[in-house]
C-alpha cells in the first residue's frame, strides 16, 4: 500500500488523534506525497537532515506544515530549533528548557514544548525521571517564553502490550498529577509509535509519531 491508504488506515484506527508523521528516514519527494495525502504534522530528528529537506520543499507546502522536533536536542543548537518548530517534544532538562526560553525570548517568542519523561527509566533513552519532573515542574512553569502544552515519552520496545499499556498510562497518571497539584492545563500526551500506536491511544494519546507505518 501507498503513503495515501497507509495514512487513511491509522486515521480509521485512532480517530482524534494528532498523526505526526516522522519523516526522518525519508527524502522532500516522499514529504510532499504525504502532504498530498492529507497529512499537516510531520516531526523530523536531527536538525541538519531537517533544514536540508524543508529548503526542498515548495514554500508553500512548507509554510503549511506543523513542524515537530522530535529529536535528543542539545543546548548548542537551541538556536536551530527554537522557532523553526511549532513543537519541540524533547525537553528532558531544566536546562535545556531554560536555553530555549531566553532564545525564544531573544526572538519574541513563545516556544510550544512538551516535557520528554522516561517513564519506563530505561538507560538508553532520554527524559525526566516521574519524580525529578515533579520537582522541577514549576521552575519549568516559570520560564516566561515557553508555554507547556504536553506531556512524551517512549515505550520499551517489546510486544508485551501490558507493559506498553503501564507507560503510558504512568504519562497519563503524570500529567493528571501536574494538572491538579500547579493547577494548569497539559492537554498533549505525545505516546505511540508505528508499533504501539493503538495502545497509547486507548490510553489517552493526542498525538502518535509514527513512521515506518506511514511511509513503509
Amino acid at each position: 500500500m501507498g503513503i495515501k491508504e497507509n495514512y487513511s488506515g491509522i486515521q480509521d484506527k485512532i480517530p482524534g488523534a494528532r498523526i505526526i508523521a516522522v519523516s526522518k528516514y525519508v527524502n522532500s519527494e516522499k514529504i510532499i506525497e504525504a502532504y498530498q495525502a492529507g497529512i499537516k504534522d510531520f516531526g523530523e530528528n536531527k536538525i541538519q537532515d531537517a533544514e536540508k529537506k524543508r529548503a526542498e520543499l515548495p514554500e508553500e507546502i512548507n509554510k503549511n506544515i506543523n513542524w515537530h522536533f522530535l529529536g535528543h536536542l542539545q543546548t548548542n543548537k537551541v538556536k536551530k530549533v527554537a522557532g523553526n518548530y511549532e513543537y519541540i517534544h524533547s525537553v528532558d532538562s531544566f536546562k535545556l528548557a531554560e536555553s530555549l526560553s531566553k532564545e525564544a525570548s531573544s526572538k519574541g517568542i513563545k516556544q510550544k514544548i512538551l516535557l520528554q519523561v522516561n517513564i519506563a527509566e530505561e538507560k538508553t533513552k532520554y527524559g525526566f525521571k516521574i519524580n525529578e519532573i515533579k520537582e522541577i515542574f514549576k521552575e519549568i512553569l516559570n520560564l516566561e517564553s515557553l508555554e507547556i502544552i504536553g506531556l512524551m515519552t517512549m515505550a520499551p520496545f517489546t510486544k508485551d502490550r501490558g507493559l506498553q499499556k503501564s507507560v503510558f498510562k504512568g504519562l497519563k497518571d503524570l500529567r493528571n498529577y501536574l494538572e491538579t497539584e500547579y493547577k494548569v492545563n497539559i492537554p498533549e500526551l505525545s505516546m505511540g509509535m508505528s508499533n504501539d500506536y493503538t495502545t497509547a491511544c486507548e490510553e489517552g494519546s493526542t498525538m502518535v509519531r509514527i513512521g515506518q507505518a506511514i511511509f513503509g
